[in-house]
């Protein structure tokens, strides 16, 4: 499948257009909105939670770059969950439509894996900071 035949998969009209299947039970559809309302307020989170920590956190003495070290990956991962929870919105509808058992979900392997970097780094700025 080609690269810009995947992106056209991703818009809502080809979702709701989807001649593979039948129109699915509102309540799934609704439960299916609020997952990805979800994903959309912790992406926002993440994103205010990195601009705070690099505006408004003070500097860690000996580590200048310390609060970017830990805001900008906040900011970056807070983007990615929220691109990837459309793409998960879509694809879990278009499973409802066709009756096909739901996709799993790679958004918690993501925000656990980040979250855990972000912490590792955390502890090495601290550190670092402490030892100067």
């Amino acid at each position: 499948m080609s690269w810009s035949r995947r992106m056209a998969e991703l818009l809502p009209g080809s979702i709701t257009r989807d001649a593979g299947g039948a129109e699915p039970d509102p309540r799934f559809t609704f439960a299916n909105e609020r997952t990805f309302l979800a994903w959309s307020r912790t992406a926002l989170a993440l994103v205010v939670a990195g601009l705070g920590v690099v505006q408004l956190l003070p500097p860690f003495p000996g580590v200048p770059a310390g609060r970017h070290l830990l805001g900008v990956p906040l900011i970056a991962l807070g983007g990615v969950i929220a691109v990837a929870a459309y793409v998960e919105w879509g694809r879990s509808q278009r499973a409802l439509r066709r009756g096909e058992p739901l996709p799993r979900s790679i958004l918690p392997w993501i925000l656990a894996a980040t979250v855990t970097a972000i912490a590792v780094i955390a502890a090495v700025v601290v550190l670092v900071s402490a030892l100067r």
